[in-house]
């Protein structure tokens, strides 16, 4: 068999979603037209009939549809028409207050709990723009880099105070020092000498 590239893959993806978004819309009217006393396999009768009269030809992707249909995409639209099939409305949830339907707070609702993931353009325009939290946490890190570096050349200078004061109090000394004081203040002579 000759091998598939992508951009065949892409060509039949692009078929495919074509047509099942079709019979999903189809599917969708068929339920809105379903009466009382119909099952499920009627309703997929009165789709395909609707396909084929919308478009002139038989959908033949039921296979895809099966598949396809729990995928998120079509999983919202599918959640909204079963909450449309009630047909009384719920008194005391103040929707009809705001002019709004109870089916569409659940399609709402619905949208909320199901949404859905950026595209692939999306998703490269959000990575290319910076995000309001990287600029904050590139500023949190430049202010920590600078205090860190205010710290250490505290630290640098109170090394040298203490240094100083280590010696002034050797040098002060009015009896003989011992060898180890001896040694201590020739190092830090030493030291004083060579970093200035």
């Amino acid at each position: 068999m000759q091998k598939r590239e992508a951009g065949h893959c892409k060509q039949r993806w692009r078929k495919i979603n074509d047509q099942v978004c079709k019979f999903v819309g189809c599917l969708a009217a068929a339920t809105r037209q379903k009466s009382s006393g119909q099952n499920e396999n009627d309703v997929m009768k009165l789709a395909y009939q609707i396909y084929s009269s919308d478009y002139k030809v038989k959908f033949t992707l039921e296979h895809c549809w099966r598949e396809l249909r729990h995928d998120q995409k079509w999983c919202a639209a599918s959640c909204t028409t079963e909450n449309d099939k009630s047909k009384r409305r719920k008194v005391g949830d103040g929707a009809e207050a705001f002019g709004q339907s109870s089916s569409s707070q659940a399609a709402s609702h619905g949208d909320e709990a199901m949404a859905r993931p950026p595209g692939v353009k999306a998703a490269k325009a959000k990575a290319k723009r910076p995000v309001k939290g990287d600029v904050e946490e590139s500023k949190a890190l430049s202010t920590f880099q600078t205090m860190w570096e205010i710290k250490k050349q505290d630290h640098e200078l109170n090394d040298k105070l203490s240094d100083k004061r280590m010696l002034e109090n050797l040098l002060g000394k009015t009896e003989p020092l011992s060898e180890i004081e001896m040694a201590l203040k020739t190092k830090l002579i030493t030291d004083m000498l060579s970093k200035a």
